[in-house]
């Protein structure tokens, strides 16, 4: 089996949709992000690929984990994802190979959406995971009595 190593980032907005995109001559949407190159450290790439690919600077607000899934485009390969919480400083734009970019509701998720394996399998159950532990955090602590 060929792996694929790459840097991928989940990127929220305000509503709680997920920044998906979709490279040229491929039909799945996926996460922003990318392909390490040699000696390169996948915090570091992940950075480039977000500028590159959506012209915008970023931020890393935590790393999510390690992960294995199908590669979305290459049939005969497996995908090794460093998977990382990211902050836009910025507002996205096309840019490098990217076709289409889209905000995309988790909530909403049908067997009929054209998404890669890492965001169906991976990124959208831990995304609604982490919304929920938001969503309980932040109701707890505003009903603290002063």
């Amino acid at each position: 089996m060929k792996y694929i190593t790459v840097a991928a980032a989940v990127i929220e907005n305000s509503q709680g949709q997920l920044l998906l995109v979709r490279k040229k001559q491929t039909q799945f949407f996926m996460q922003v992000g990318g392909k390490l190159e040699a000696n390169e450290a996948a915090e570091d790439c992940l950075l480039r690929e977000i500028q590159e690919e959506i012209a915008v600077a970023a931020q890393i607000k935590q790393f999510i984990g390690r992960f294995e899934t199908a590669a979305a485009n290459e049939t005969d390969h497996r995908l090794c994802s460093y998977l990382y919480h990211v902050t836009l400083l910025g507002e996205p734009q096309i840019a490098a190979e990217i076709a289409a970019m889209q905000w995309f509701d988790p909530t909403t998720v049908s067997a009929s959406d054209l998404l890669a394996p890492l965001t169906r399998e991976v990124v959208i159950p831990w995304y609604l995971q982490y919304a929920q532990k938001r969503r309980r955090n932040l109701s707890s602590s505003s009903s603290a009595v002063f």
